[in-house]
């Protein structure tokens, strides 16, 4: 199993829109890719949550069978779709993968 986590920081305002509304559209946006490729196993996307620690704004946590199922993720065009919102919001990024 492969595990594939994201963080974002996200800049305080872009798109016309303030750091919290890009937020819930990135969530909004990401929350489409669940599900797209097979051997997806989990996906989780989470807004950093109020009185809770957090360095970064937005987290995608992931699982996949393997690699071949995690670059069939990363290449589906519903992936591709979102990548130049977030590309546009964003202020700094984090990725680890891993297997298991």
């Amino acid at each position: 199993m492969l595990k594939h986590i994201v963080m974002w920081k996200l800049k305080d305002h872009a798109e016309g829109a303030d750091r919290a509304a890009n937020a819930i559209e990135m969530k909004r946006r990401l929350d489409e890719c669940a599900n797209i490729v097979p051997g997806q196993i989990k996906f989780e996307v989470v807004i950093a949550q109020p009185g809770l620690e957090a360095t970064y704004d937005v987290v995608l946590y992931s699982e996949f069978e393997d690699k071949t199922a995690l670059d069939a993720y990363i290449k589906h065009p519903v992936h591709q779709a979102v990548v130049p919102f977030i590309g546009a919001i964003r202020e700094g990024r984090q990725c680890m993968d891993y297997e298991v």
